[in-house]
């Protein structure tokens, strides 16, 4: 995983993907079966509780954990900083599962257009 994704301030795009696993015993990871699942990304300013923003992504790939999370049109109009995120995937049954690791973001400001 990146250190830190690199956005900038008020930005739809890049799309965020990410393949799901789980180490548990297994070496290497494998991929969390996400068919029929619904992952959201929980987005907000690192330090902080409140949320900014969740976004529900698409399932590319159940069977291979392969996720894409776009971002909203106001989700990045943000003050420049250091923020986190979080995916949770809620499956059929209303189970769900929370990736560990925290997607750490670096939202620079965006030059002023003439």
């Amino acid at each position: 995983m990146a250190d830190k994704i690199k956005l900038v301030q008020r930005d739809t795009r890049p799309q965020l993907r990410a393949t799901l696993t789980y180490e548990g015993d297994a070496d290497p990871a494998v991929p969390v079966d996400i068919t029929g699942g619904t992952p959201r990304l929980y987005f907000r300013r690192a330090g902080e509780t409140a949320l900014l923003d969740t976004l529900v992504g698409t399932v590319l790939n159940g069977p291979a954990g392969i996720v894409v999370f776009d971002w909203g049109p106001s989700t990045l109009d943000v003050a420049p900083g250091a923020y986190e995120g979080q995916i949770e995937v809620t499956f059929a049954d209303g189970g769900r599962q929370t990736v560990y690791d925290i997607l750490k973001f670096a939202v620079r400001g965006e030059f002023d257009a003439p």
